[in-house]
C-alpha cells in the first residue's frame, strides 16, 4: 500500500508545530502504520530540496519526496514498485494530524473502492443571491466535509489520474465514506498553527491514534 502526500500549499507544509515542520508529523504519523509500504511525498520543483530537508532521518525505503508538477507525472515515478492489489491513498500533508485509527478505517474500506473520510457539516448553511441576500436554509442533513486520505485500489486511481482533480474524480467514481475526525482539520492559518500546537501539547509527543 502506497501513501501519495501532497497539498496545494507547499510553503505551509514547511511550517513548525512543536519544533518540527509539519510535512515531518504526516509523515511520521503515517509511516507508523506497518501497513504502509511507501510514503511518496509530491513536492514542487521549488520546495524538493526543503521537503527532503524536512524529512532527513525517515528510512529512505519507506518515504521519499518525488519532484514533479502534478500528482500524475509523480505517481509514475513510484508505479513500477507497486503490486496489481495495491491500494493508493492520496492525503494532504496540511492534515498533519490525522489519527491512525481514520487511517486504518480508510485502508479498511478502500479495499472495497474508492472513500472518502468525512465530517457532518456542524454550522447553519444558508443560501444566498447575487446581491448577497440571503434566500434561505439549506438543509444541511445529507453534507458533510471531506477530508484526507482519500483511498483507492490501484485500478481506479490509475483512472482517476486522468481527471484534472483527484478528489473530484473520486466523487464521480461513487466513493463511500468513513467517519472523519476533528484532529484531521487542515493546519494553514496562524490560528489553526496554535490549535495544532495544543493537539501536540494533549497528546504529547505522539501523534493522536
Amino acid at each position: 500500500m502506497t501513501v501519495a502526500t501532497r497539498t496545494t500549499d507547499p510553503e505551509s507544509a514547511l511550517a513548525v508545530v512543536n519544533g518540527e515542520v509539519l510535512l515531518a508529523h504526516t509523515a511520521r504519523g503515517l509511516l507508523g502504520l506497518p501497513e504502509i509500504d511507501l510514503v511518496a511525498v509530491v513536492a514542487p520543483e521549488r520546495c524538493a530540496a526543503s521537503f527532503s530537508g524536512a524529512l532527513t532521518g525517515f528510512p529512505a525505503d519507506r518515504c521519499r519526496v518525488v519532484p514533479g508538477p502534478a500528482l500524475r507525472q509523480a505517481f509514475a515515478a513510484v508505479e513500477p514498485e507497486l503490486s496489481p492489489d495495491a491500494t493508493v491513498l492520496v492525503h494532504d500533508a496540511l492534515r498533519a494530524f490525522t489519527p491512525q485509527g481514520t487511517i486504518r478505517d480508510v485502508l479498511g474500506a478502500a479495499r472495497a473502492g474508492v472513500v472518502v473520510p468525512v465530517l457532518p457539516m456542524a454550522d447553519t448553511v444558508k443560501s444566498t443571491d447575487r446581491a448577497r441576500r440571503i434566500t434561505g436554509t439549506v438543509d444541511r442533513d445529507g453534507l458533510r466535509t471531506a477530508q484526507t486520505p482519500v483511498g483507492f485500489p490501484l485500478p481506479q486511481f490509475r483512472a482517476a489520474l486522468a481527471e484534472d482533480d483527484v478528489l473530484d474524480a473520486a466523487a464521480r467514481a461513487g466513493a463511500t465514506t468513513v467517519p472523519g475526525h476533528h484532529d484531521a482539520m487542515r493546519v494553514a492559518s496562524a490560528f489553526e498553527l496554535t490549535l495544532a500546537e495544543a493537539l501536540v501539547a494533549l497528546h504529547g509527543h505522539e501523534e493522536p491514534l
